[in-house]
């Protein structure tokens, strides 16, 4: 794979009698696989065919080699360059680097014994088994750093109490310390389960109230949503993306994650349908592609999208071409729409934003509770019922008089 990059055999010669040997080629095959551009990419494999001259092949890749390698550079832009050169070799051989090989958790065993209970005996997904493990680590730390000499089994009561006042002081709303109660008492629970503590010892975490109906779900104005469409050029292929994106989140009420999720295969042209797979409610729906979404959405698929094996609709542009996997990507789209559009918030602003108001938007326009509970994938219609809060127009229509009024 190094001939699409250089064609003199004594440069070849060279970069494969280096210390990276033939990885150099796994190297540029993935940087060609994933598009980079060709002056990038010769650029990489230069830096990392130097790094070669220094790095032995019967020995792992140290921090101090790299350290020494990256100095050595004369120019800051040469440095830059190597230090982004050995990261992308981290990625693809990872076994040619000591780094990262760290020493394994004192409580592993442990940690992956809860992973396979959260997953097989709880059935919990993946996203919300990694909130359970994170404070599951954090406990552990907390017992290390204050009772390391003695055994889990030996915690009581007190011990809670006092490690429950310093994970609930690490954040400050309602319903960040409602959820790090309950993913304590899970975890104590487990405990108990696993013969590891003779003591129910979740009963002794406190609960914090947390009342879902009692604020109002942030939402935008619908004038808004359709000034920050209006904004995005979509003679670019970015544009092309991002105005199809928009225009899905405000039309369909569709997640984050299920918009990442989408493949070609789940949009269906003849019937405008669109096929959301995996949801939060792990059954699948279809919502209907209006004509304005679909037309984005065939632009950007026909003209814009880049060329990738993957089937994923939407896809990052920059090298490396790779299907949108995180969540900011998403969030960073709309909360770049709107400012475009002039539009400043506080607080955070995604795709959750736009579903919040999509659904205000039906409420407003009188659309029944359980056909809007339908489009957005709600289990249960009381979900659904914190939007007719502010549909204040129509409560007030049915609201009682005040006692005494004339």
């Amino acid at each position: 794979m190094l001939e699409r990059y250089f064609k003199y055999p004594r440069v070849l010669h060279r970069l494969r009698g280096g210390g990276l040997g033939d990885e150099l080629d796994c190297i540029a095959t993935h940087l060609f696989e994933s598009g980079y551009q060709r002056t990038s990419a010769k650029i990489y494999l230069g830096r990392l065919g130097r790094f070669g001259g220094v790095v032995s092949r019967a020995k792992p890749i140290t921090q101090a080699l790299i350290d020494g390698f990256v100095a050595g550079c004369p120019t800051k832009t040469s440095r830059v360059a190597a230090r982004t050169a050995i990261a992308l070799a981290r990625r693809i051989v990872p076994h040619r680097f000591e780094i990262g090989r760290h020493e394994p958790h004192p409580h592993e065993a442990l940690l992956t014994g809860y992973s396979s209970y959260l997953r097989e005996v709880r059935g919990l997904a993946v996203k919300t088994r990694e909130g359970q493990m994170l404070l599951a680590r954090r406990l552990l730390a907390w017992w290390e750093r204050h009772h390391a000499s003695e055994p889990l089994s030996a915690m009581t009561g007190i011990h809670v109490l006092a490690l429950t006042g310093h994970l609930m002081g690490l954040s400050s709303m309602d319903n960040t310390r409602a959820a790090t109660g309950s993913y304590m008492r899970r975890f104590l629970r487990f405990l108990h389960w696993a013969n590891l503590n003779d003591l129910d010892l979740a009963r002794f975490v406190p609960r914090t109230p947390c009342y879902r109906l009692a604020h109002l779900p942030r939402q935008l104005g619908w004038e808004d949503i359709r000034k920050a469409i209006d904004a995005i050029d979509p003679a670019t292929p970015t544009g092309s993306r991002d105005r199809a994106i928009l225009l899905l989140l405000a039309t369909t009420g569709i997640r984050n994650k299920e918009l990442r999720s989408l493949v070609l295969e789940d949009i269906r042209w003849r019937d405008a349908q669109v096929r959301i797979r995996r949801t939060k409610a792990r059954r699948d729906r279809s919502v209907p592609l209006t004509q304005e979404a679909g037309e984005a959405l065939a632009d950007y698929v026909l003209r814009a999208r880049p060329d990738c094996r993957s089937r994923r609709v939407f896809l990052v542009h920059l090298p490396p071409v790779r299907p949108i996997d995180c969540s900011t990507n998403i969030s960073r789209i709309v909360r770049s729409a709107l400012q475009r559009a002039g539009i400043v918030l506080n607080g955070p602003i995604g795709a959750h934003l736009i579903r919040h108001s999509l659904a205000t938007h039906l409420v407003n326009r009188r659309r029944p509770i359980n056909e809007i509970a339908d489009l957005l994938g709600h289990r249960s219609i009381d979900t659904t019922a914190i939007y007719v809060k502010v549909a204040v127009s129509q409560l007030a229509e049915v609201a009682l008089p005040f006692p005494g009024d004339a």
